[in-house]
């Protein structure tokens, strides 16, 4: 089962306008019981680059530098994604999504 905080390839092509694109890591911010009986998670995008702001926490992942970008949280049907790559805990980046959710 696909479960929060876990970080996974993610295709997320095709796009439109500014939409971040192609295939790159996503950060599951979906809750464990959504995942569980939907065919859909909420994914937010990792970048090495970026504007840092105040809703994109950086973390380290990987061993590199990276933002997560919850200003570009979208729902990804399970299909999009492919390899599971690790885990970011929920203390780096949970309360900037409850935050920016309020």
């Amino acid at each position: 089962m696909v479960m929060r905080g876990e970080v996974y390839w993610v295709n997320l092509d095709p796009t439109v306008g500014t939409e971040i694109q192609k295939t790159r890591p996503a950060l599951v911010v979906s809750p464990d019981d959504l995942n569980a009986v939907l065919p859909r998670v909420i994914i937010a995008p990792l970048t090495s680059k970026g504007q840092s702001l105040g809703c994109r926490p950086q973390v380290t992942f990987d061993g590199r530098a990276a933002l997560i970008l919850l200003d570009q949280i979208r729902s990804v049907d399970k299909r999009r994604l492919a390899g599971k790559m690790g885990v970011i805990e929920e203390h780096h980046w949970h309360a900037v999504l409850l935050e920016m959710l309020a």
